[in-house]
């Protein structure tokens, strides 16, 4: 029964070890022309499914009570969306020095120009007792803003494919990302009462529509017999993810716990959450998107894969600690409030 209910709570993770063996075992099954026609099905069905999903399940009326917070946001979203992908590249310039598969870390670049996801920083936030208000607020707003930043942080570090033109991959985001995303929107307004009695399952459905898209992605690489990776490649990138992950943590808590930094402990746990974790339901549909026909597509989206579980992993090993510390600046903040003057 305990494995039962392990395997229930991790399905998403074994679901992309299984979706990436069975993409290994017969690749012509999802590969572009094939019969899944990804082209179509993957492409512009499956990503607008997962942006309309998002906007169908967004409560925009709990973002109102946190708007206030600016300074909060504003160390977020920069810390995200600027000082995030600006360090890796500085990171990448030393790594590239050693033997490390160029793709796997170019694929670290594109988990740096990430937005934060809409789920797990929230949940950690909440599980912790932080500013959970803030956390959705940062996780919705960075999702929104990331459609935008993140293909121009993509195009400026990276590149795209020849094949691509920058206007194409802004006209199909505009039509498989913001569209769908607004038009969920408008339809939650009009059925918010239905959703809230009912609790549609959204997450099990962006996850059950990314395995598909993740799928497909691998049935390209393994497709291509001319792409290798190596183990001790990936192993490197596992350790460096982790190491980016814990780095930033500690910086983001260093520096919103300075004296003068005007943050509470609640806004510290929030901040360290959202400014270090990345969308990997936003993140593949646009790497699809912006990469379309590039053919080391998967190689790049392998350090996203490894990152989405990596920081859910990390954070609720930290849940307990920092609960710990929380607490404990919650006494002497009574403590100080309750001594004479």
């Amino acid at each position: 029964m305990a494995l039962f209910d392990r395997i229930r709570k991790e399905w998403f993770i074994i679901g992309i070890v299984l979706v990436i063996t069975f993409a290994k075992l017969e690749p012509s099954v999802g590969v572009k022309g094939g019969p899944l026609k990804p082209e179509v099905t993957i492409t512009y069905i499956a990503v607008s499914v997962i942006f309309f999903n998002s906007g169908l399940s967004l409560k925009t009326e709990e973002l109102t009570s946190a708007l206030m917070h600016v300074r909060l946001h504003l160390f977020v979203q920069t810390f995200t969306l600027a000082f995030f992908p600006v360090a890796v590249w500085l990171i990448l310039k030393l790594l590239a020095l050693t033997s490390i598969n160029q793709w796997l870390l170019k694929g670290l670049q594109t988990v740096g120009c990430m937005p934060p996801p809409v789920s797990s920083a929230v949940i950690l936030t909440k599980a912790v007792g932080g500013n959970e208000a803030a956390a959705i607020f940062n996780s919705a707003f960075g999702s929104f803003l990331g459609i935008i930043v993140t293909p121009l942080l993509l195009l400026m570090f990276l590149g795209s494919s020849s094949s691509v033109p920058f206007s194409s991959i802004f006209s199909q985001l505009f039509m498989t990302v913001v569209v769908p995303l607004i038009v969920g929107q408008v339809c939650r307004r009009f059925i918010k009462d239905w959703l809230e009695r009912r609790k549609p399952p959204f997450g099990a459905v962006s996850s059950c529509v990314l395995l598909m898209i993740i799928y497909t992605t691998f049935c390209d690489t393994f497709s291509n017999p001319g792409i290798d990776l190596d183990r001790l490649s990936l192993v490197l990138v596992v350790f460096i993810i982790f190491s980016i992950q814990l780095s930033f943590m500690l910086l983001t808590f260093l520096f919103t716990t300075r004296k003068k930094s005007g943050f509470t402990p609640a806004d510290t746990v929030a901040i360290m959450f959202c400014s270090t974790h990345k969308s990997l339901t936003l993140g593949i549909p646009m790497l699809k998107i912006v990469f379309e026909g590039y053919e080391h597509l998967s190689l790049i989206s392998v350090p996203l894969l490894i990152y989405h579980p990596a920081q859910i992993l990390l954070g609720s090993i930290l849940v307990p600690t920092i609960k710990s510390w929380m607490v404990t600046r919650h006494r002497a903040v009574k403590l100080t409030n309750l001594q004479p003057i």
